[in-house]
C-alpha cells in the first residue's frame, strides 16, 4: 500500500510540474529513476521507442510502465492516475478562469515565460535520450548515430507519415542488430 501511495506522490509531481507536455516529463524520469531504482535511464529510452509506436501520450505511457514495473497492474493504474490527477484539476480551474482573463497581460506574460520552459524541458530530455541512445560509457555508437541523422534529414526532406519512420528504424534495428 505505501509503494501505491509513493507511486501516486511521484508521479502526481510529474505531472504537476512537467510543463509542456509528454517529452517534458522526461527529464523528471530520469531523474526519478536515479532517486528511486525502480527503472533505468535504458528503460526510459525503451519507454520513448515504445510510447512514439503506440498510442497514447509519452507522460502517459510513462507512467503506466513504470507503475506496471513497480507493482503490477495496481502499479500501472495509481502511477497513470497520479500523472493525470494534476492536469484534471488545473485544467477545470483554468478553463473557468481563463475566460475571465483572456486578454489580461499578466496571464499573457505567464504563458510568455511558461514556453521557453517547456521548451528547455524537452530540449534536456532530447539531449538525455541521444546521450543514452548514441553513447556507451565514451564510446560512439555509430550505427545509431548514422541512423538518426538519416532520420532526422528524412524528415526534414519528407512529408511521410510519423509510423513510416518507426517502421524503417525498428526494420534498421533488426537487420543491423542494434541493440548491443
Amino acid at each position: 500500500m505505501l509503494l501505491l501511495l509513493r507511486l501516486f506522490y511521484e508521479f502526481f509531481k510529474v505531472g504537476l510540474f512537467s510543463v509542456g507536455g509528454g517529452l517534458a516529463t522526461l527529464p523528471f524520469l530520469y531523474e526519478m529513476a536515479e532517486r528511486t531504482g525502480w527503472f533505468t535511464h535504458t528503460d526510459v529510452t525503451n519507454l520513448i521507442a515504445i510510447s512514439e509506436s503506440t498510442p497514447g501520450p509519452i507522460g502517459v505511457n510513462a507512467a503506466t510502465y513504470v507503475g506496471f514495473l513497480t507493482d503490477g497492474l495496481a502499479g500501472a493504474v495509481v502511477a497513470t492516475l497520479g500523472l493525470i490527477a494534476p492536469a484534471i484539476v488545473i485544467i477545470i480551474l483554468v478553463a473557468q478562469v481563463l475566460e475571465r482573463f483572456r486578454d489580461s497581460r499578466l496571464v499573457d506574460n505567464i504563458f510568455s515565460g511558461l514556453r521557453p520552459a517547456s521548451t528547455a524541458l524537452i530540449a534536456s530530455a532530447g539531449l538525455l535520450v541521444a546521450k543514452t541512445t548514441f553513447l556507451v560509457g565514451l564510446t560512439i555508437r555509430w550505427p545509431q548515430v548514422v541512423l538518426g541523422v538519416v532520420l532526422l534529414v528524412a524528415t526534414q526532406k519528407t512529408d511521410w507519415h510519423p509510423v513510416v519512420y518507426i517502421a524503417f528504424a525498428a526494420a534498421a534495428g533488426v537487420i543491423f542488430h542494434m541493440g548491443g
